[in-house]
């Protein structure tokens, strides 16, 4: 789904396809067990991706009082937030960009979101545009750092969003990281590929087979921040179910390990403590031709406890 094209809830057909008919009810309480690992790889001398997780809660700090009771008390409802970024122009600028994106983000989150109200119907489409806001801002920042230091000119980086609260899971997207839903032994990929063959792809002058190993493969056509102002942000509207399993990662893992065998990891390892070290030591043993992180979250119904 574009900037501007129609917001709507979206459930996963069988086929993988995002199927915008089905609106099936979810329970309304999920719980999340998460876990995010990065790693240079076998090749790259520096690491430009960078990983956020992060939970947001409501708190209640109380200065006074007549009655006795705890100074700090905190609500059950929770946001939780997942992001990778992968860096692109050089050493300095690569990581730069990466960096300024996911601070961006975070104060976004932290001072301008109202993640705390129920975000349903046209609450939640209200807040994928916000979403889309925060991209834009993460755009203007590094081409604002970019101008004022010539030697980033060009830097830029793909950022790929999850947020989820209770059952709803929105996401946000730019350039050729990925993010997955893990659901019934099947692997779903949420988002596209901003890139020259992705596009070649969609349109059909290009097949699949010829796809992995095209030399224009690394093209990416939508970034935050680059050489010009305007990244495209695509948004979806997810419903969780118990037991899914969410994967963002760099396509450092996705150019070295093919989707089959990480839905094999992602169905083995229950704990994404566990999935994450797997599926980074998949892309290395591949030969490790970039950088590559994962973040990996689990939702159940009820209380789990975090590992991280």
């Amino acid at each position: 789904m574009s900037q501007n094209a129609a917001l709507s809830d979206v459930q996963l057909g069988h086929t993988g396809e995002l199927d915008t008919a089905k609106i099936v009810p979810r329970p309304a309480l999920l719980e999340v067990c998460s876990h995010g690992a990065t790693h240079p790889g076998q090749v790259r001398l520096k690491n430009e991706d960078q990983f956020l997780i992060a939970e947001l809660t409501k708190t209640l700090c109380v200065r006074q009082s007549s009655l006795p009771q705890r100074q700090v008390q905190f609500s059950t409802e929770r946001g939780y937030l997942f992001l990778v970024a992968d860096g692109m122009g050089g050493h300095a600028g690569g990581q730069r960009a990466s960096a300024l994106a996911v601070d961006t983000i975070e104060d976004f989150m932290l001072n301008t979101l109202k993640w705390f109200f129920h975000l349903k119907g046209g609450e939640g489409d209200h807040a994928l545009v916000e979403f889309q806001t925060a991209l834009a801002r993460a755009d203007d920042r590094i081409l604002r750092e970019a101008g004022l230091h010539p030697e980033l000119h060009g830097m830029g980086t793909t950022l790929t969003m999850a947020y989820s609260i209770d059952p709803d899971l929105f996401v946000v997207h730019a350039g050729d990281s990925r993010c997955y839903l893990f659901r019934d032994r099947t692997l779903y990929r949420l988002t596209r590929d901003h890139t020259l063959v992705g596009e070649m792809l969609r349109q059909g002058a290009l097949e699949p087979a010829q796809a992995a190993r095209h030399q224009l493969r690394h093209v990416i056509t939508n970034v935050i921040g680059g050489t010009k102002p305007g990244v495209q942000v695509e948004v979806h509207k997810v419903k969780l179910e118990p037991h899914d399993v969410l994967l963002l990662c760099s396509d450092g893992l996705t150019e070295m390990v093919p989707e089959q065998e990480i839905a094999e990891v992602l169905h083995a390892e229950v704990e994404p403590s566990r999935a994450c070290p797997r599926l980074i030591d998949r892309a290395n043993e591949r030969g490790g031709k970039d950088n590559v992180t994962v973040v990996v979250a689990r939702y159940e119904e009820g209380r789990i406890p975090n590992d991280e």
